[in-house]
């Protein structure tokens, strides 16, 4: 497991981090591409939304796209109330029909697993925003958070891509918070987590523990008690966590290369 800064004093100091932040993003972009526009997919949830939000105040709502990707007959969750309020463009790309040729193409010759099932819209969807961005001079956005990535929340090459990411290393707690404090609407900052996938459930449903036990556990060392809610034959919630975080180091480490 790797290792994070763990404090029994620890405190989060969210009007200066949010300041730094913002700054951030204007050197990255300064650095990276003066006259370039962020492109980010646009879900309606917490870290689109926050993140969106972050990256209007830093460069202007002109140089921002948001790209809402749904899948089928799937909702677009509010995506186009948020870019509207936020003053950002917003292109609604349907993947699927890119899903069903996909599944379809790989399934005459074998069958898909759930879980490729479950990757592939994630990785269409970043396929989409990179598109977008090479037609626009633009950076694709990372929306993934510190607690999704610890736990492997996320899909390799799907929305754990990018560009550049705002939240590595803020955990789901402090998004929240950074939300609260630019004045984001309490709807939008605080809906419940899904997937975003048809037939999703709740983040925390679906992992057996809350993101706020989790985020006590990787900032404070506190150990969650118990066992997870959604399966009684479940290992305790910190056996579970601790597993999921070393089975999914692969996903924020660099490719194993060889060397000669």
């Amino acid at each position: 497991m790797y290792k994070l800064n763990v404090s029994e004093n620890y405190h989060f100091d969210v009007e200066h981090t949010t300041l730094r932040l913002v700054e951030w993003i204007k050197s990255w972009f300064a650095e990276n591409g003066s006259d370039a526009k962020a492109v980010i997919g646009m879900s309606g949830g917490k870290d689109s939304t926050v993140a969106a939000a972050l990256l209007c105040k830093a460069l202007g709502p002109d140089r921002v796209i948001g790209v809402s990707m749904p899948q089928g007959g799937q909702s677009v969750n509010g995506a186009e109330k948020i870019c509207e309020y936020l003053g950002m463009r917003m292109l609604t790309v349907n993947v699927g029909a890119a899903y069903d040729a996909v599944s379809a193409a790989i399934e005459g010759q074998l069958p898909l697993s759930k879980a490729s099932q479950q990757n592939i819209p994630p990785r269409l969807r970043m396929t989409v925003l990179y598109a977008v961005g090479q037609s626009v001079n633009g950076r694709v956005v990372n929306t993934c958070n510190l607690s999704e990535d610890y736990i492997g929340y996320a899909t390799k090459y799907g929305d754990g891509a990018g560009d550049f990411s705002l939240f590595a290393n803020l955990t789901v707690t402090e998004v929240l918070a950074i939300g609260d404090f630019i004045g984001l609407p309490h709807d939008w900052v605080h809906k419940t987590p899904d997937d975003g996938l048809p037939n999703s459930c709740p983040d925390e449903e679906k992992i057996g523990f809350r993101y706020a036990e989790l985020d006590d556990y990787i900032r404070k060392g506190i150990i969650p008690e118990g066992h997870c809610h959604n399966n009684p034959a479940e290992p305790l919630k910190v056996d579970k966590i601790r597993r999921m975080n070393l089975a999914n180091l692969h996903k924020i480490t660099l490719m194993p290369n060889f060397e000669p």
